[in-house]
């Protein structure tokens, strides 16, 4: 019997390009951060003092249309035990209302710690955390986006499959 091996190499292809808007929503701010083309690397972008509903959308939605946005990922603070409390359920009514807003779809992270992680990395770099609030919700937004697009990457890497028959 004739044994043969067919591999199965999934050729690069060129990478599509990737928009997303990551957003860690606050009652005072929403830190904004975005990607470069390639889905590598999030990086703040702006902290939106929010004011009203109309305005923060009106905000968001400029940066949307410059940056040909195509998801939000939207961090959902968990509380620690894994459920979803009380600020957890009010970012998800503002998110459904912004995504309905832009026509956009949502995707969320789970934002535990990242407001902490951002402050540390104030701390690090010789800053006031207290001084500091919008770039503490940038970079907190950053860490967001790019846990998402570290997932994202993970689960579409092409594996070689070898074939025997």
């Amino acid at each position: 019997m004739e044994s043969r091996r067919i591999s199965v190499i999934s050729q690069e292809q060129p990478k599509p390009f990737i928009s997303a808007l990551g957003l860690d929503f606050g009652r005072k701010r929403i830190g904004v951060a975005g990607c470069d083309r390639t889905g590598l690397i999030a990086t703040g972008i702006t902290t939106i003092e929010r004011t009203s509903f109309e305005q923060d959308v009106e905000q968001i939605r400029q940066i949307v249309n410059e940056r040909e946005v195509q998801v939000l990922v939207m961090g959902l603070p968990y509380s620690m035990d894994g459920s979803l409390g009380f600020q957890a359920r009010q970012v998800q009514k503002f998110t459904t209302r912004l995504a309905k807003a832009l026509n956009l779809p949502v995707e969320y992270m789970d934002e535990r710690l990242t407001s902490f992680q951002a402050e540390q990395l104030l701390i690090a770099e010789n800053r006031s955390p207290s001084r500091n609030k919008g770039l503490i919700d940038r970079k907190a937004a950053a860490l967001i986006l790019q846990q998402w697009l570290d997932v994202k990457r993970a689960n579409s890497r092409s594996s070689v499959a070898a074939i025997e028959y």
